[in-house]
C-alpha cells in the first residue's frame, strides 16, 4: 500500500474521508477482509453467499438504502457504515478496514459517520451497538462523543454476548 495510511507515522489530523455510496466493488472488498481473533467475529460471509442470501449489502436495495462506503482522499476503501433506521432513531453499524485497526483512526472515522446520520435525519437519536468486550472500539466510540447508554445481553452469530448501547452527543 502506497497511500497516506500505510506507514505507522501519519498525521490524524490529515486523515482526509469522505462518504460515498457501496459500490458492488466495495462490498466484494469488505466480505474478503479478515480481523484477527477475537475480532474475527465481524468478519462477513463471502460475497456469492451474501449475494445468493440478499443478506445487508448483498442485497441491492438495502445496500442503496443503508449503507455507504468510507474512502480516503485517493478512492481508497477504508471503512463502511450502515444507516439502520428505529423509530425516532438512526442505529449505526460500522467497519474500519483490519489493516487501520488500533491506530487511532477511529473517533475520526466514527465522527463522520455520525455526523452523516444527523445530516440524513436531523431529529433521530444516533446510537450504535459494541460488544462490551471490545475495549478498543468502546474508547474510539466515546473519543468521538458516545457514551454507554444501556447494557445488556443479546444474540449474535457467536452467541449471546453482552453489549452496550451508545448514544452519540455531538
Amino acid at each position: 500500500m502506497t497511500d497516506q495510511l500505510s506507514s505507522n507515522h501519519y498525521n490524524r489530523d490529515a486523515f482526509d474521508i469522505a462518504i460515498h455510496p457501496l459500490e458492488i466493488f466495495h462490498a466484494i472488498e469488505i466480505c474478503s477482509w479478515r480481523y484477527e481473533a477475537p475480532f474475527d467475529c465481524y468478519n462477513w460471509p463471502a460475497w456469492e453467499q451474501m449475494k445468493k442470501d440478499e443478506i445487508e449489502f448483498g442485497d441491492s436495495v438495502l445496500r442503496a438504502s443503508q449503507y455507504v462506503a468510507v474512502l480516503d482522499k485517493m478512492n481508497t476503501l477504508i471503512g463502511f457504515a450502515q444507516y439502520f433506521p428505529i423509530a425516532g432513531v438512526t442505529r449505526l453499524g460500522l467497519g474500519l478496514r483490519p489493516d487501520l485497526c488500533g491506530r487511532g483512526l477511529g473517533p475520526v472515522f466514527t465522527k463522520l459517520i455520525a455526523k452523516e446520520a444527523i445530516r440524513r435525519a436531523p431529529s433521530n437519536e444516533i446510537d450504535l451497538e459494541v460488544i462490551a468486550w471490545n475495549t478498543r472500539a468502546i474508547h474510539a466510540y466515546q473519543q468521538a462523543g458516545f457514551q454507554i447508554t444501556d447494557t445488556y445481553s443479546r444474540s449474535t452469530p457467536a452467541g449471546f454476548a453482552e453489549c452496550h448501547c451508545m448514544v452519540y452527543f455531538p
